[in-house]
C-alpha cells in the first residue's frame, strides 16, 4: 500500500484499480470443479473475500461471468485440489437453510482471517509478532483458583451462611466442568457469585475439552466495564480482551487492538451486540472473528436480555455453535428465561444441562431472600415524589427518559438528589456512580436517585429501598438486585412496584401487562416459578413471528433451494439496536476537548473517535434534527462525526437537555 500509494477499503487489505478479477475466477473454478452445491459453498467465500459474502440472488449471474482472467498458469495443486469430502454437519430438514448459510459464514471467516494474517506476516512481521504471547488457559485457571481460595473469609452480612452457599455454587460449577460439551444453564440468585463461578466452570471445562478461549457476552457496557475489571484483577491485564464501544485502555495496547480484529485472545469480554451481530454480518471486518468462537466456552451473562424480536435467530446460532462447532454455551442469569424446548415453544433449546442441580431450593434460602416486594398499584406523580422525599436513601427506576426528568424536577432541590439517564455520556455517568456510592457509604448523607433502566442490569450498587415503575418481571427482578444487594439489612430491603400514567412506553406495555397477570397468580413474584411463567406467557403471546420480526430464519431456509442465501438482507435486518439514533460527541472535560481537537486535524480519525466514545451520547433522529436546526452541532470528516457546539444544552444534573 505504501509503495503504490493506494487507498484501502476498511474491509479489503488490497484495492487496486483495474486489478484482475481473481475472486470471481476462483469462485467459478470452485463451482465448476466441485459441483453445484459443494462448489457453491466455497464459491461464496472466495467471491466475497474482499467485498463481503455476495447475495445469493445475484450470485448465479456472477458465476456465469464470461470476462475473467486466464488462470491456466495457476499451480497444479490448486487447479486440481482434492475434493474436500462430506459436509462436516448433518443439516436438519426444518433448519437446513440457516445451517448451510451459517457454515458458509464460518468458512468465509476462516478464509478472510487467514488472508489478512498471511498478508500481515509477509509485509509487517513486527506487527504480526504482537499477536503472540498470551498466557495459557492453565495459567489463568491456577490464578483464578488461588483467588477463589482468598474469598472464603466471612463477609459483612447478617447472613453468615452466604459463603457456604457461594462455595456450593462454585463446587457445582467445577463438577459440571467435567461433563461433555453442550448447552448449560447456570441459574444463581443475585449475590451468589455467578460471575467468578461461571469463569471457574469455563476455564476448567476448556482445559478438559481442549478448547481455545472463554468468551463472556454481556448485554450492557455498564456491566462489561465492571466485570472486565474483575477479570483483569484476577487474571492479569494481559489475559483479557475487552471489546465494546466504550472501551479505552489506560495505555494504548497494540496487541489488544489487533486481537479485537479476530478475537485471538484467551479471555474475551464483549457485548450482545458485538457477538450476535457479527454472526449475521457479511463483511470481513465483522465476520473475521467468528471462526474463533468455535472451540470456545461462551458465557451469556444476563441471558434474559436476549432481544425478543430476534430471539429465534439468536437461539439458532447457539444451537449451531454447540452442536456443530465444538462450542460450549452457558446461559448464566439470576432470572432464567424459559428458553428450553417445550410443546408451546418448539424452537427452544434441547438437551440443556443445569449446572446447579436444584435452583429452586437455592432461591428459597433465606440468605438470598433479601427483599420484600409490595405492589402499590397506580399512584400519582405528586404522591410518588412525596414517598421518595420521605426516604433518606432510595432508588427510583423508570421506563422513560421523559418521566425520569419530570419526576426529578418534581422532587425539587432535595439534598442528595441525583438523576441518571443515557443522555449523560459514559464518562459523566461513571462520575455520578462514584458520587452515589460515596453517599451510600456515608450513613449521615442522603442519597435519592431517579434513573432510567440503565442502572438495573448488573450495576454493583446497593440501596435499602427501591421503587420500580411497572415493567416485565425480568426488569423487576433486576431492580431487586439493586436492593439490599450485600444482605446488610437483617429485616430485608424493600422494593415497591407502582404504575403511572406518565411512564408508559408502547414497547414495554405488553411486558407490564403480563407481569401484572403473573403477580396476581404468584405470591412471590421473584420466585423461579413466577419468572418462568412470565417468560412462557411472553413468548407465547408474542408468537413465533414476533420472535423473529424480520423473518430472518424463513428467508435463509427458503434460500436452501439452489443455495441462494439472502446474505445482504440478513445483514441489513439483524440489528439488536435499530439505526434510529445518532452519536453526538460531548466536550465534557479537558480530556474530551483535547481529543476533539485531535479529531479536527487528523487524517485518520478512527482511533481518536474510538477514544471519544466515552464522551458520546446517542440521540434519536428527531432530537438530532432539532440540534441541527439550532446550529448546535459541529460536523467533521464529511458529516461522519458530530460535536455538541452549544454546551449550554448539556447540564451536570441532566446531561443533554433537549427542551422543546
Amino acid at each position: 500500500q505504501k509503495r503504490l500509494g493506494v487507498e484501502m477499503d476498511s474491509d479489503a487489505h488490497i484495492e487496486i484499480t483495474g486489478r484482475p478479477d481473481h475472486s470471481t475466477a476462483g469462485a467459478r473454478h470452485a463451482h465448476c470443479s466441485l459441483g453445484e452445491y459443494k462448489g457453491k459453498l466455497l464459491a461464496y467465500a472466495i467471491a466475497g473475500h474482499h467485498t463481503g459474502i455476495p447475495d445469493g440472488r445475484s450470485f448465479d449471474d456472477r458465476l456465469k461471468k464470461k470476462k475473467i482472467p486466464d488462470y491456466s498458469a495457476c499451480p497444479e495443486q490448486i487447479l486440481n485440489a482434492p475434493d474436500p469430502g462430506k459436509l462436516p454437519l448433518k443439516p436438519d430438514k426444518d433448519r437446513r437453510g440457516f445451517q448451510i448459510a451459517f457454515f458458509i459464514r464460518m468458512i468465509y471467516s476462516c478464509l478472510v482471517d487467514a488472508d489478512f494474517l498471511d498478508t500481515e506476516n509477509f509485509f509487517d512481521k513486527e506487527k504480526a509478532s504482537y499477536r503472540t504471547g498470551y498466557p495459557d488457559l492453565d495459567v489463568l485457571n491456577r490464578k483464578l483458583r488461588q483467588h477463589l481460595e482468598t474469598l472464603q473469609k466471612p463477609v459483612n452480612t447478617h447472613f453468615p451462611d452466604i459463603n457456604k452457599h457461594r462455595a456450593d455454587i462454585l463446587r457445582h460449577c467445577l463438577d459440571a466442568a467435567e461433563r461433555q460439551q453442550g448447552l448449560f444453564l447456570l441459574t444463581v440468585p443475585t449475590g451468589g457469585g455467578k460471575t467468578l463461578s461461571s469463569l471457574a466452570f469455563a476455564l476448567k471445562h476448556a482445559l478438559k475439552n481442549g478448547l481455545k478461549r472463554v468468551i463472556y457476552v454481556i448485554p450492557y457496557t455498564s456491566i462489561i466495564e465492571q466485570n472486565a475489571a474483575v477479570f483483569r484483577k484476577v487474571l492479569g491485564d494481559e489475559a483479557v480482551l475487552e471489546h465494546h464501544s466504550n472501551f479505552e485502555p489506560k495505555q494504548e495496547d497494540r496487541r489488544s487492538r489487533l486481537a479485537s480484529e479476530n478475537w485471538d485472545a484467551p479471555v474475551i469480554v464483549t457485548t450482545n451486540v458485538q457477538f450476535f451481530e457479527s454472526l449475521f454480518r457479511r463483511k470481513s471486518s465483522r465476520c473475521r472473528k467468528i471462526h474463533n468462537i468455535a472451540k470456545s466456552v461462551v458465557i451469556l451473562d444476563e441471558a434474559q436480555m436476549l432481544p425478543v424480536p430476534l430471539l429465534l435467530p439468536c437461539l439458532e446460532v447457539l444451537k449451531a455453535l454447540s452442536s456443530a462447532y465444538g462450542t460450549t454455551v452457558v446461559l448464566c442469569t439470576a432470572t432464567q428465561p424459559a428458553l428450553k424446548e417445550r410443546e408451546d415453544f418448539r424452537h427452544g433449546l434441547k438437551h440443556v444441562s443445569e449446572i446447579v442441580p436444584d435452583p429452586d431450593k437455592l432461591y428459597n434460602c433465606k440468605e438470598f431472600k433479601r427483599v420484600h416486594v409490595k405492589n402499590l398499584g397506580k399512584i400519582s406523580d405528586d404522591e410518588l415524589a412525596e414517598k421518595l422525599k420521605r426516604q433518606d436513601k432510595v432508588l427510583c427506576i423508570l421506563n422513560t427518559r421523559k418521566y425520569a426528568r419530570l419526576l426529578y424536577e418534581k422532587m425539587g432541590k432535595q439534598e442528595g438528589i441525583c438523576h441518571l439517564s443515557a443522555l449523560m455520556c459514559p464518562a459523566h455517568r461513571t462520575e455520578k456512580f462514584e458520587e452515589i456510592r460515596n453517599r451510600l457509604d456515608n450513613e449521615e448523607t442522603p442519597c435519592r436517585v431517579i434513573s432510567t433502566q440503565l442502572i438495573e442490569a448488573g450495576v454493583d450498587i446497593d440501596f435499602p429501598t427501591v421503587f420500580r415503575s411497572l415493567a416485565g418481571i425480568d426488569s423487576i427482578a433486576q431492580a431487586a438486585g439493586r436492593c439490599n444487594r450485600e444482605g446488610k439489612l437483617p429485616e430485608g430491603g424493600h422494593l415497591y412496584i407502582f404504575s403511572s400514567e406518565s411512564d408508559v412506553h408502547p414497547e414495554f406495555r405488553q411486558n407490564a401487562e403480563i407481569a401484572e397477570m403473573v403477580m396476581r397468580e404468584h405470591e412471590d413474584i421473584l420466585s423461579l416459578e413466577a419468572i418462568k411463567a412470565y417468560f412462557q406467557n411472553l413468548f407465547w403471546l408474542k408468537g413465533e413471528s414476533r420472535l423473529d420480526e424480520q423473518q430472518i430464519l424463513k428467508a435463509l431456509n427458503e434460500g436452501f433451494s439452489g443455495f441462494n442465501f439472502p446474505f445482504e438482507e440478513t445483514d441489513r435486518n439483524f440489528k439488536i439496536i435499530k439505526n434510529d439514533t445518532f452519536p453526538v460527541i460531548i466536550p465534557y472535560n479537558d480530556k474530551a476537548r483535547e481529543l476533539i481537537q485531535q479529531l479536527r486535524h487528523s487524517d485518520y480519525p478512527v482511533s481518536i473517535a474510538r477514544k471519544l466514545q466515552r464522551f458520546t451520547v446517542q440521540v434519536y433522529s428527531d432530537e438530532f434534527s432539532r440540534l441541527l436546526r439550532l446550529n448546535s452541532l459541529e460536523s467533521l470528516h464529511n458529516q461522519q462525526y458530530h460535536i455538541l457546539s452549544n454546551m449550554s444544552l448539556y447540564r451536570d444534573d441532566l446531561g443533554l437537555a433537549l427542551d422543546k
